[in-house]
This record gives structure tokens, C-alpha cells and sequence, in this order.
């Protein structure tokens, strides 16, 4: 008797495979978010300097396990790290920064190109995010983006300059397409504040081989 039932719960366990059911909860549906940008009018006349000759290739950020997925990350409370329900961006966070970044430094027309790091450089712009998250502050959430940068020379992989960079926006409500513009608007502040810091890295960057 023992062994007729066996056999029946193994033979139920394998239609139950066959058939493609889990017992674990499916994934819930959620609506995919883009990163906004704002649209920078390129400079009529760019400076001819030494960072005009030069090619930067931007490096997708480094990221931890939950910043380096497609979660928005939200912190309701002191100490309490949460996701939201529902709601996802339509790719990995930093794959979303570096194309904000690369596309926001292409518009300024700083450098010769501005393409990925895959492509041919003699510059590197490598970076860690940090902080990539919503932060309620008086009933309302801000978005928080902070972002370590280094400058490094191609071929050499010679350390030029570094910074880290925070940006701040407030959301206008707590519905998630409200806290979604506030994302794009404060990684656009941060794009401005990397390419205010690059252009100063003239000389820095003259020094390296062409």
C-alpha cells in the first residue's frame, strides 16, 4: 500500500513538471518605467581644446546586487530599504545611467565622441553607484542619485581625476510616474554637475598620449 502510493506522488510530481505549473507564486506584473532626460541644446561653437581631439568611452557603473537590477528602489523609513511594488525600469539601473550619461555628454560636445566603453577611447570613465533611490522627506519622496567618477587614461589605465557627485529632486507626488520624472530630473542635475567637472579637466587631460 505504501509503495502504490509512492508511486502515485511521484507520478503526480512529474505531470505537475510536464505540464509547466510551479507551486511557487508567479512574478507580478509590472509596468515598465523609462529614465527621463531632459534635451540639451548642443554649443553652437565648441572650444578647441585638448579634450575636443580626445574620445571618452563611459563605462557602465559598478553596482550592487539590488542598485544593479531593474528595481526602484524606494526608503520609506529610517533603516527601511523596499522596492516598489509593481513597477520596474525597462532595464538594469546602470545601464539606464550610462546611456543618460553618455547621451547628456554627447550633447555638450566636450570631447572628440562619447560612446560606451566597448568603443575605441583614449579616455575612461569608470564609476560606482552609490545611492539610486527614492527617499520620503516630509510625506513626500525625492530621488537620490550619487555617483563615484574616475578619469583614467585608455591604454595605460593612468588615473587622471576623480569626484563623487550627488543629486537631489523632489518628487511632486507619491505616484510612482510622479517619482519617476523626479529620477530623470536628478540625473540630469548629475549629468550637469560630471560634465561642469570634466570641462575643467582640461589640463589634466593634455597631459595624456595622443
Amino acid at each position: 500500500m505504501i509503495f502504490r502510493l509512492t508511486v502515485i506522488a511521484i507520478l503526480s510530481a512529474a505531470l505537475l513538471l510536464s505540464s509547466g505549473c510551479s507551486i511557487l507564486p508567479a512574478d507580478e506584473p509590472a509596468t515598465l518605467y523609462r529614465l527621463p532626460s531632459a534635451d540639451i541644446q548642443p554649443s553652437a561653437s565648441p572650444v578647441e581644446s585638448a579634450m575636443t581631439t580626445r574620445r571618452l568611452g563611459v563605462a557602465q557603473p559598478e553596482a550592487g546586487h539590488l542598485l544593479g537590477s531593474n528595481r526602484i528602489v524606494v526608503y520609506p523609513a529610517s533603516n527601511v530599504v523596499n522596492v516598489y511594488a509593481g513597477a520596474r525600469w525597462h532595464a538594469d539601473t546602470p545601464e539606464l545611467l550610462q546611456a543618460q550619461l553618455i547621451e547628456g555628454l554627447q550633447q555638450r560636445q566636450l570631447f572628440a565622441s562619447v560612446g560606451s566603453a566597448n568603443l575605441p577611447s583614449d579616455l575612461l570613465l569608470l564609476s560606482e553607484l552609490r545611492h539610486f533611490q527614492s527617499e520620503y522627506d516630509n510625506g513626500l519622496p525625492s530621488a537620490k542619485v550619487a555617483l563615484d567618477v574616475q578619469l583614467i587614461e585608455a591604454q595605460s589605465r593612468r588615473p587622471l581625476a576623480a569626484r563623487s557627485l550627488t543629486a537631489r529632486a523632489q518628487a511632486s507626488s507619491v505616484e510612482i510616474a510622479d517619482v519617476v520624472d523626479a529620477f530623470g530630473r536628478a540625473s540630469d542635475t548629475l549629468t550637469e554637475q560630471l560634465a561642469n567637472w570634466l570641462a575643467t579637466q582640461s589640463a589634466v587631460i593634455g597631459t595624456t598620449n595622443q
